[in-house]
C-alpha cells in the first residue's frame, strides 16, 4: 500500500479551475470532478444529496506517487459506477479544508452518504478501494435494481 506523507516538487498539473482542460491525467478525468474550492465541494455534495448518490472523495496530491498509481483505477471506477459521485480533492489547493478532514496521508478516500463519512480507505490499496466501492454500489442501489 502506497502512502505519501510530505510534499515534493513533482507537480504534474497546473491550474485551479474545475472547468479547465484536463492536464491531470493521473488525478482527475472520466467522471471524477476535481475539487479545488470549498464552493465546488459544497455544490457537489448538495448535488449528490439531491440525487441520492454516495460520494467517494479522493484526497490526493499531484506530487504523490501512490496517488498517481491509483488514479487511473479511480477514473475507471468513476466511469463504471455512475450511481456514485467521484470527487478528487487537491490537498495543496485546499490545505485548511483537508486539515479539517484530518488527512494524515495521501491518497485517502472517504465514502460519504448525505454529506457524512461512513467509511474510508487510506493509501493506494487498489483491491481494498475496488472492494469497498463494489460493496457501496450494491448497498446504494434501490431494491428493484438489485434483482
Amino acid at each position: 500500500m502506497g502512502l505519501c506523507f510530505s510534499s515534493a516538487s513533482l507537480c504534474c498539473f497546473t491550474g485551479t479551475e474545475e472547468d479547465e482542460p484536463d492536464e491531470r491525467p493521473h488525478l482527475a478525468g472520466g467522471k471524477v470532478t476535481l475539487v479545488t474550492t470549498k464552493d465546488v465541494w459544497d455544490r457537489k455534495l448538495s448535488e449528490a444529496k439531491t440525487q441520492g448518490k454516495i460520494v467517494v472523495a479522493n484526497f490526493s496530491a499531484s506530487w504523490c506517487g501512490p496517488c498517481k498509481s491509483i488514479g487511473p483505477l479511480y477514473i475507471e471506477l468513476s466511469e463504471k459506477h455512475l450511481s456514485l459521485m467521484f470527487l478528487m480533492v487537491d490537498v495543496d489547493a485546499l490545505t485548511e479544508f483537508s486539515a479539517q478532514w484530518d488527512i494524515k496521508a495521501t491518497p485517502t478516500f472517504f465514502f460519504l452518504r448525505e454529506g457524512k463519512q461512513f467509511d474510508k480507505v487510506v493509501g493506494a490499496n487498489k483491491q481494498e478501494l475496488e472492494n469497498k466501492i463494489n460493496s457501496v454500489v450494491v448497498v446504494s442501489q434501490p431494491p428493484a435494481a438489485q434483482k
